[in-house]
Formats: structure tokens, C-alpha cells, sequence
């Protein structure tokens, strides 16, 4: 075979957005459901920024029926003169060229979210349409628009259909409204999810103190029910809702008030949630660095586990980084200090460490700074060491004025307690760790209960299938490739572990077996690093049972090996809810969109059978619907949105009742669980060898 030749000719370059359209993924992270929210979020974050440095209190979000949405704000309003370098309207430069913004100095913008300087022009990249108007004196307007170029062969991203256009018209109003629809053509879906957009924006009103965020949702929502039609038949119609009332959004308390709705449905052990804001000076080998403004709240529950929520310039940071390495390090110096000068410890009792002062802790923390390192246009950690210090030495001044205020002393007795509480239960059940370590190290699989392990050695190829019920068990055995396949049937329910201790949870069997079978330890010994299985699947049946039996996996999961999830290991597995067939013709349908689809394709004369379970189907349905990686559907379990997903799980598997029903009547379709998982394909190529 000729080599092919490679010269400059071969390079290609992508004019204007072009770039964003070829490889979106790049910049919103991916087309599914997250990357369709991440481009609202870019627009929203701008109108954020207004009101954070002080320009705006007033932000109105809008789900259009059209399926596109808008954001305005009261904020001082796009520039509309020209730039003298560009030879454009500052509007049209914020939405048609990358790394073009405000954002990158101090003069503008003390902080600002949108630090990359892609936000809007990205957003315009990948929307079908995008219309500004900008309210300052008169009202400003201009209109983009993407198209296929046939003649270029190519896409054309956000083209402005004419220069930006003084219309002339007088207003009271300031600020800028953005309103664009989602490209069909870029995401996996364009449906806006509610759940998701309210509880982001709930939360960017705690963050910003006394700001109003309105939510308006225009859509229709359907939800499917069962009725008999005139041939006795049963079939699924749609029945529409009533309209969503818009809600308003803003808390004069700020992250105070964020701390009690975080704590709600828990029991508090103390009433006075304690506060501290202060400005520090970022120094960098002894040089200052700029300003960083440091805010927190926390308040103990008798919760065993942390909820701490960190946020920098409005961004969540779920993966938390080096403002929550300073927080932990300045709140357990004032624990051990404390406890040591009011006798909790004694002189024989080692200091606290950090586990023993995160039990039951409820938290939130927001730095506002210059010059942030996300790791990623996806902002989910922190990359700045040089916070670690102020954040340290904020947390600690604070903590200690705290102290000595007034009536702060029986809150801090009883933070110093529970932390000395979870150091004698520590020190009490270091069993724990070696009862999971024994599991986790062991070679002997065939020790560990009902597991099929495959034969090979590899964890990028090997995949663990979580199977609902023996009968689907031994099908999906049947049907696996023993090479890279291994399977765990469950016996009934797992245990529910939001409320159960990590000893209590070691206890039960079943996790055993899986804490085992992924081989990487548990609780705080987890490394992710040695799991045996870099695709962990849950398969359970589309039914009410199978969605109880995720949450408890997902619960286990997110508690006590989060970053399993974190590094996208996690799988949810989908089963074909219907099978079209007549003949020689045979089509899967996993949801009821695909089942009309079938229906066409396969046309009269056509037989539907519907799948109440995974023990129904053959081996060979199995795995050519839900186990072969080159035909099957595959959804990625996420922590997009922490507060999201911990929400979902505290409601589902907690102690709260209220609600639940609700919950499960709103998501009859069980092939969907929304919040915190993301639907993939996943394909391998033919002739891939499996060590």
C-alpha cells in the first residue's frame, strides 16, 4: 500500500467559528443534554457577571415553545460603538469571534465567570439563529444565522445578517436580552431540560445576594397514560399538562439561606449558621497578585457525610481544587485549637483530621477572583495554588471572630463533639477499611458470590454488568463475551446506604460482592485508579422496580465511590422497551419516540411486543439490544450539577417521603433518568483485541 502524501496543502483552517462547529466538544464539553445547557449557561453567566460586579439585580430567563430561550438582564447593555481594531460593533465582536470580551483585565469586570472570552460566540456557533437587542437610550438590534454552504462545502457559524442596527426606538429599559435556538444538527437533543435550568438558576440567586432571577417556561409538557381504544386494545396518548407558573428566585440572605435550604429535611446541631466574608491579597512567590474575596457559611447536621458546595466567580466547582484544600486545612486548625483549650481533647488524644471535621458538614464556599486556571472550558475544579493560602487564612481569622462573638460558643462545643464523635468511631472501626481491603485485594473472584468474571486482564476493555434478577442474570451470562464481559446478578434490592454507616454498608453482602468485584477498596480507601472495570453497567428492568434498584446503585455509588462517577465509569444499561416486527422484519424500540418511528418503517401488518423485563428476551436479544458495543445504547452516569444530582438521591433514598410519588409519576418513562446522567453510543471497531 502507497503511502499517501502529506504536505501543506493537506492543513486545513477553520475560519471564524467554524472550529466550534467541527469539533464542539471542545468547547461545551459534549452534545448530549450537558453540552445543549452549557451554551444557556455561557449567556446566563454573562448577565451573572453584570450583577456580580454591580451592574444588574434584575435576570430573566425564558423557555420559548419554539424550543429556542432568551436571558435578559438590567445590566449596563452590550457595547454598541465600534471597535476602531476590529471594524465592528462590540456586539458583533462579542458574537463572532473567540477569546473577544470584557473579561481580561480588572477595569470592567473584578469577576467575572466567562474568563475564556468563548461564552457567547460559542453559543452563536451552535445555534440554528441568535437575535440581540441591547437597551441603551434606544434600542439596538442584530440577528445571526447558520447555514450549509454548498458551494464552500462548508458551514457557515453565526453570521450576522446585517451590521448592528440603531433602530432608533427611545427605552427606559438598559441591559441586553439574547435569545437563540439550539442547532438540530449539533446536539443529541434541543429540549430544554426544566429541572435542571431552575435548580442552576436557584443557585445563582444564592450566590448573588438580593439579585431576582426569574424563570418562565412557555412549553407544553405532555405526560403519556394508558387508555383502551374501541378495539380493546391498549395504547399510550398524550396528555398535556397545565402550564408551568413562572417562578421568581432571590434571597437577601445570600449563602446563609443557601446553607438552610442545603440542611433541609436534616436535623441541624445548632440554630446559628455561621458566616464570614472577607478580601485577601493572592501572592505568587511573594509577589501580590491581585484581590480574592472569600465567602462561606456552614451549619452541622447528624448527618455522617459532608455537603460542601464550592463555587468560584458563580462557577460550581464539583470537582472541587485548591479554595477547598484551604478551607478544610484553616477549619480543622480552629477545630483542634478549640477542642485542645475547652478539654473535648485530651492530652493523651491525637489532633482531628480532616475526615473527622468534613462528618456532617454542611457548607458553602465561593471565591470571587482574577485570573482563574479552570482545568477545562468546563470549569469543575480549581487550578490555582496560590488561592490554598488566603482561603486557609480567611477560614481561620474567620472562624476564630466567630468564636469569640457572642453566643457562638455552645455552636462551636458542639462542632468540636462531632468532630471527636467521628474521631473515636474512626479510630473504633479501622476494621472497616481492612475488611474492604482483604475484599477489594483479593485474586480468588470465585469467592466473591454469584460473579462471572470475564478472562481478561485489561480495565480499559473489561465491563461489569449489574444485573437485575437471577433469571437475567443467567441470560446475560449466556450472552456475554467472556473475554472482556462480567456479569453480577443481584438477589432482590441492594441495601439503601443514604442512611447506613460505611461498617453497616460493609456488612451487606451483595456491596461486599461488589466492592469486591471492582477491586479498588471503598469509602476513603477508594482508588479509582485500580478498578478492575472501567465500565460499570447497572442493567435492570424498565419498570419502577428497576429505576428503585439504580437510585440504590447510584446512592452506593455517589457515597462511597464517587470517583467511580467522577471518572465516567459509571453506565446505566437501556433494554429495548418494544420490539416491531412482521415476518423477516424485526425493529428495537427504546422509548416511545422510536416506537412511532418503528411503526412507519415496518408498516401494516406490523406486531408490537412490549418488554416487561430483561428475563423476556433470549440470550441473543440481549445481547444484540443492550450488550453488544456496537449496537446498544449506553447512558453515562455524570455529576454535572452536584446539588442536582445530591437533591434526586436525598429525595428518592433519604428520609423525606414528600415528593417521591410525584417524582416517579413525572418520569414514567424509565429509560430516562434526568438530572445526572447523560445518554451515549458507544461503539468499539471490529477485530479490537481483549487481553
Amino acid at each position: 500500500m502507497s503511502e499517501k502524501s502529506y504536505n501543506a496543502n493537506d492543513l486545513k483552517i477553520l475560519e471564524g467559528l467554524e472550529a466550534v462547529r467541527v469539533r464542539p466538544g471542545m468547547y461545551i464539553g459534549s452534545t448530549g443534554v450537558k453540552g445543549l445547557h452549557h451554551i444557556l449557561w455561557e449567556i446566563v453567566d454573562n448577565s451573572i457577571d453584570e450583577a456580580a460586579n454591580g451592574y444588574a439585580d434584575h435576570i430573566t430567563v425564558t423557555l420559548h415553545a419554539d424550543g429556542s430561550a432568551s436571558v435578559e438582564d438590567n445590566g449596563r447593555g452590550m457595547p454598541t460603538d465600534m471597535n476602531t481594531k476590529a471594524h465592528m460593533s462590540g456586539v458583533e465582536l462579542i458574537f463572532t469571534k473567540l477569546h473577544a470580551g470584557g473579561k481580561f483585565d480588572s477595569e470592567n469586570y473584578a469577576f467575572s465567570g466567562g474568563l475564556h472570552g468563548v461564552g457567547a460566540s460559542v453559543t452563536n456557533a451552535l445555534s440554528a439563529w441568535l437575535k440581540v437587542e441591547v437597551y441603551r437610550k434606544t434600542v439596538f438590534r442584530m440577528t445571526f444565522k447558520s447555514y450549509y454552504d454548498k458551494s464552500k462545502k462548508k458551514w457557515m457559524c453565526g453570521v450576522p445578517e446585517a451590521p448592528l442596527e440603531d433602530t432608533g426606538v427611545k427605552t427606559d429599559k438598559k441591559g441586553t436580552y439574547v435569545r437563540f435556538m439550539p442547532e438540530k444538527e449539533v446536539f443529541e437533543t434541543v429540549e430544554w431540560n426544566y429541572d435542571t435550568v431552575s435548580k442552576r438558576l436557584k443557585e445563582l440567586a444564592f450566590l448573588n445576594k438580593g439579585v431576582r432571577i426569574d424563570l418562565i417556561d412557555e412549553r407544553t409538557h405532555y405526560r403519556e397514560e394508558e387508555v383502551t381504544a374501541d378495539d380493546g386494545d391498549t395504547v399510550l396518548k398524550k396528555v398535556a399538562l397545565p402550564k408551568k407558573e413562572p417562578v421568581s428566585y432571590k434571597y437577601d440572605g445570600g449563602l446563609v439561606d443557601f446553607v438552610s435550604y442545603l440542611n433541609e429535611g436534616k436535623t441541624a446541631l445548632y440554630s446559628n449558621t455561621l458566616y464570614y466574608s472577607t478580601v485577601k491579597d493572592i501572592k505568587v512567590k511573594g509577589a501580590e497578585a491581585g484581590k480574592i474575596k472569600i465567602e462561606f457559611a456552614i451549619c452541622h447536621t447528624k448527618d455522617d457525610e459532608e455537603s460542601l458546595y464550592s463555587f468560584v466567580n458563580n462557577i460550581c466547582t464539583v470537582e472541587g481544587g485548591y479554595h477547598e484544600t484551604g478551607f478544610h486545612n484553616g477549619l480543622l486548625k480552629v477545630i483542634n485549637d478549640y477542642a485542645k483549650n475547652n478539654g473535648v481533647l485530651k492530652a493523651k488524644d491525637s489532633p482531628f483530621i480532616v475526615d473527622d471535621i468534613k462528618e456532617g458538614l454542611t457548607a458553602v464556599l465561593t471565591v470571587k477572583m482574577n485570573n482563574v486556571e479552570f482545568e477545562g472550558q468546563t470549569k469543575t475544579k480549581l487550578g490555582n495554588p496560590e488561592v490554598k493560602a488566603p482561603v486557609e487564612q480567611a477560614v481561620a481569622e474567620g472562624l476564630a471572630s466567630l468564636i469569640s462573638a457572642r453566643g457562638n460558643k455552645g455552636v462551636f462545643d458542639e462542632i468540636a463533639k462531632k468532630a471527636k464523635f467521628a474521631a473515636d468511631d474512626r479510630i473504633k472501626h479501622r476494621a472497616e477499611r481492612d475488611i474492604a481491603k482483604a475484599a477489594s485485594d483479593t485474586d480468588d473472584l470465585n469467592l466473591i458470590g454469584k460473579l462471572a468474571a470475564c478472562s481478561g486482564k485489561n480495565p480499559d476493555m473489561n465491563e461489569l454488568f449489574i444485573v437485575e434478577g437471577d433469571s437475567a442474570g443467567g441470560t446475560a451470562k449466556q450472552a456475554r463475551v467472556r473475554q472482556y464481559q462480567s456479569i453480577l446478578p443481584l438477589r432482590g434490592k441492594p441495601l439503601n446506604v443514604q442512611k447506613k454507616s460505611a461498617l453497616q454498608t460493609l456488612q451487606n453482602e451483595e456491596l461486599k460482592t461488589l466492592i469486591s468485584a471492582i477491586g479498588a477498596g471503598f469509602n476513603n480507601s477508594f482508588d479509582v485508579e485500580k478498578t478492575r472495570y472501567k465500565k460499570v453497567i447497572i442493567l435492570s428492568d424498565a419498570d419502577q422496580d428497576g429505576l428503585h434498584i439504580r437510585c440504590i446503585l447510584l446512592t452506593f455509588f455517589f457515597k462511597y465511590m464517587r470517583d467511580l462517577v467522577k471518572a465516567g465509569y459509571v453506565y446505566i444499561g437501556m433494554p429495548p422497551l418494544y420490539k416491531v416486527y412482521k415476518k423477516d422484519m424485526e425493529i428495537y424500540a427504546y422509548d416511545d419516540t422510536e416506537l412511532d418511528e418503528a411503526i412507519k418503517k415496518v408498516g401494516k401488518g406490523y406486531q408490537i411486543q412490549r418488554y416487561k423485563g430483561l428475563g423476556e428476551m433470549s440470550a441473543e436479544q440481549l445481547w444484540d439490544t443492550t450488550m453488544n458495543p456496537a449496537t446498544r445504547n449506553l447512558i453515562q452516569v455524570t455529576i454535572e450539577d452536584a446539588s442536582a444530582a445530591k437533591d434526586v438521591i436525598e429525595m428518592l433514598m433519604g428520609d423525606k417521603v414528600e415528593g417521591r410519588k410525584q417524582f416517579l409519576a413525572e418520569n414514567a418513562n424509565f429509560n430516562k433518568v434526568d438530572g445526572f446522567i447523560e445518554k451515549v453510543n458507544f461503539k468499539r471497531d471490529e477485530g479490537e483485541a481483549y487481553d
